[in-house]
């Protein structure tokens, strides 16, 4: 008999702390339960643009019900990580849509930003986007967010999918397999998966928090500080308010050729 989670939660099969099988994780639940892989698939790749779909979820999920014989391990990694590239080549789309020109525009009315901050920021995309993209495929929050500046700057698509779809091999391949060795408690991963995202939600806060600082006290010292004064430099001068000439540091004034110093 193969036991499906809102059949295990109904008889109690499930433990107390187990995600509510309503809302968001519900739908979700019951996408895989009634599509198998295909249905996971889906999941993940609508996760890639809805973040408030837990892919810590959907995975270890997909490992629980290949466990229950309704697909294969194989099967559940490969939908998995076809939904993920999908998903991922949807937000490339944005972001190729965007470009770099309204980015630039958007980038230019935000406090403390500057055009400069921009060209860093691409420059090192530039140098490290496909550590970037596989890496970040790998990491809560940024697994969807990385596939945008990827498309606003262009990166080659074959590129751009190679090195998403290993990515999320490696990342889709941990949690399935999680969820079919742990079995009945496959949310269990939800909670590890949760720490992770904490800890880098904390280290953006302290990123963001780092450069609003930095930004604010170097505005402050700029206004502190007083201005150079500007003095000519000898044999030059500056022109006289009343018209009469250039008033040169001897004190003398120049006239164009009318009379001379005065």
């Amino acid at each position: 008999m193969i036991r499906t989670p809102h059949a295990l939660l109904a008889t109690g099969g499930l433990a107390a702390d187990a995600p509510p099988q309503d809302g968001i994780v519900g739908y979700v639940t019951d996408l895989v339960e009634r599509l198998g892989g295909p249905g996971a698939g889906l999941a993940v790749a609508l996760e890639n643009l809805f973040p408030p779909i837990p892919s810590e979820v959907i995975l270890p999920l997909a490992g629980f019900v290949a466990g229950q014989g309704r697909m294969s391990v194989v099967g559940a990694i490969f939908w998995t990580t076809l939904g993920s590239l999908l998903g991922a080549l949807a937000l490339y789309g944005i972001g190729a849509a965007l470009g770099r020109d309204r980015i630039r525009a958007v980038a230019a009315k935000l406090p403390l930003v500057k055009l400069s901050d921009v060209d860093r920021t691409e420059a090192w995309f530039i140098r490290h986007g496909v550590k970037a993209v596989f890496f970040g495929r790998m990491i809560p929050i940024f697994r969807s967010l990385i596939s945008i500046p990827a498309g606003v700057e262009r990166m080659p698509i074959a590129i751009f999918a190679l090195y998403t779809t290993l990515g999320s091999l490696i990342w889709n391949s941990t949690f399935v397999f999680a969820g079919y060795l742990l079995g009945d408690n496959w949310h269990l991963v939800e909670g590890y998966v949760g720490i992770l995202q904490n800890v880098v939600i904390v280290v953006c806060a302290a990123a963001v928090a780092w450069f609003v600082v930095t930004r604010v006290r170097r505005a402050r010292r700029a206004r502190q500080e007083p201005e150079p004064a500007t003095v000519p430099n000898p044999g030059t001068g500056v022109p006289d308010p009343s018209g009469r000439g250039t008033l040169y540091r001897s004190g003398g004034w120049d006239d164009g050729g009318h009379g001379g110093a005065r």
